[in-house]
């Protein structure tokens, strides 16, 4: 079971109302990298974890989230104190209220009559947050990987508020929201490398002509040699032939049917055959204007037989 301490997990001070910069820390309220994505993801990943160590740290790093979830809404309810009440007491012009809450070209004006001002579950943009932000797929190798790329992520939107802020309290907040990112980032990459082996992800083993080939696929000025391509870690492979039907084949894809399959496909084909003899007027040629319709059907013309270079002079 929850149950709520009422005492944030970091005190949360604002010196003065910014409905702009609450707004933009809604990204990690409502967002794809925001607190409350991270809460379900870890917290639906414990709950299917069999391995008793990792379902612990899900069920405790889940459950901070849902604590700087707390600390980032505390934060967007303070910003907007002040255009809250301006806006529900209607003490201002209708043209000055409105254009206080689009200081700095920001839509709070949006987030202010359609929630009042509180941390609606939308990202900076007004994009209502979705489960789609959970890529989870119950294999840990897989899963743990995923975890540490999205407290990479997060950490970096939390750089990057930090740096259109200077409110002194504001920084502080997200300075120790993004630092506890790190944390969470490093139990994750322990996590992993507790598990032996952890890569490939999976039970299968690749095929072992193929798992170690690097491919040349982008040829041309600015091809590049390093330790994601080297001869030390990968056979690299540049000739076209060589990376086309590497399975021996001719390259050709094929199916197996049955005769009364292939009677219906044949059939189909001829019936939905084009002509390439053919050469049909179309939209286009019969919406423009009249002297540009001469000019075309004479180069038709042409087809028949007529010299090609007379007829686009015509």
């Amino acid at each position: 079971m929850f149950t709520h301490n009422k005492r944030l997990q970091f005190t949360v001070r604002v010196a003065e109302p910014n409905p702009a910069l609450a707004n933009l820390l809604l990204e990690q309220f409502g967002g794809p990298q925001g607190e409350l994505a991270a809460a379900m993801r870890y917290f639906t990943q414990a709950l299917a974890e069999d391995d008793a160590g990792r379902k612990d740290m899900l069920l405790d790093i889940a459950t901070e989230e849902l604590s700087h979830l707390e600390v980032i809404g505390s934060l967007v309810g303070m910003l907007n104190k002040g255009a809250k009440g301006r806006l529900a007491e209607g003490v201002e012009a209708e043209g000055e209220l409105f254009r206080s809450l689009q200081g700095n070209g920001c839509s709070s004006h949006v987030t202010q009559v359609l929630y009042g001002g509180g941390p609606a579950l939308i990202n900076s943009g007004g994009q209502l947050w979705n489960a789609g932000y959970i890529d989870s797929i119950g294999e840990p190798t897989a899963d743990l990987r995923s975890n540490i790329a999205a407290e990479a992520r997060a950490k970096i939107v939390y750089e990057r508020l930090i740096n259109v802020t200077d409110d002194p309290g504001v920084k502080d907040a997200l300075m120790f929201l993004m630092t506890r990112e790190m944390a969470h980032q490093k139990s994750f990459e322990k996590a992993l490398y507790a598990i032996e082996p952890n890569f490939p992800p999976g039970k299968l083993a690749g095929m072992p002509e193929f798992q170690e080939m690097y491919v040349n696929t982008s040829q041309g000025d600015g091809d590049m040699r390093g330790p994601w391509n080297s001869d030390d870690n990968f056979d690299y492979v540049s000739d076209p032939d060589a990376f086309t039907a590497v399975d021996g084949g001719d390259g050709v894809p094929g199916v197996g049917l049955d005769p009364a399959e292939e009677r219906l496909v044949a059939a189909m084909a001829a019936r939905t055959a084009s002509d390439p003899g053919s050469n049909p007027v179309t939209g286009i040629e019969l919406g423009k204007a009249e002297g540009t319709m001469e000019k075309t059907t004479k180069v038709t013309m042409s087809a028949d037989g007529a010299d090609d270079t007379s007829a686009r002079d015509a």
